[in-house]
């Protein structure tokens, strides 16, 4: 299932991935943007009837606990980023990467342990 999320759902999974579940006014407290609790609840609405988020009843209220982890939809967004500004190339996002003078030596050379860490484990798996 590919998981797709607009930028306020994409806010609201955030709080929800830190805190492991929130009611709906914790999550509008926790929002950097200032929106009103209906709206926060109607986005946790949608995102139930997606399937990504399930709710308990507590007391009066509800806690909403994420379905979908963010290692699973950070998969999901990063597939559709080189698919649709890529050409379905990683490669290509690893080269726009790379080419970023914003980042430093520091980040660079985490990024090539990174790379021949999985390389040597397709050596030994090969």
């Amino acid at each position: 299932m590919e998981i797709q999320f607009t930028n306020r759902e994409l806010d609201v999974m955030a709080v929800l991935w830190d805190k492991e579940g929130a009611t709906v006014a914790e999550v509008q407290e926790l929002l950097a943007d200032d929106l009103a609790y209906t709206t926060v609840l109607t986005i946790l609405r949608t995102l139930e009837e997606k399937g990504f988020v399930g709710h308990t009843q507590e007391g009066k209220a509800y806690r909403y606990q994420p379905l979908v982890g963010r290692d699973r939809a950070s998969e999901s967004a990063v597939r559709r980023l080189i698919g649709k500004m890529f050409q379905g190339s990683p490669e290509l996002l690893l080269t726009h990467l790379v080419s970023d003078r914003g980042l430093s030596k520091d980040d660079l050379e985490g990024l090539r342990r990174l790379v021949d860490r999985r390389l040597g484990a397709k050596e030994q798996d090969g």
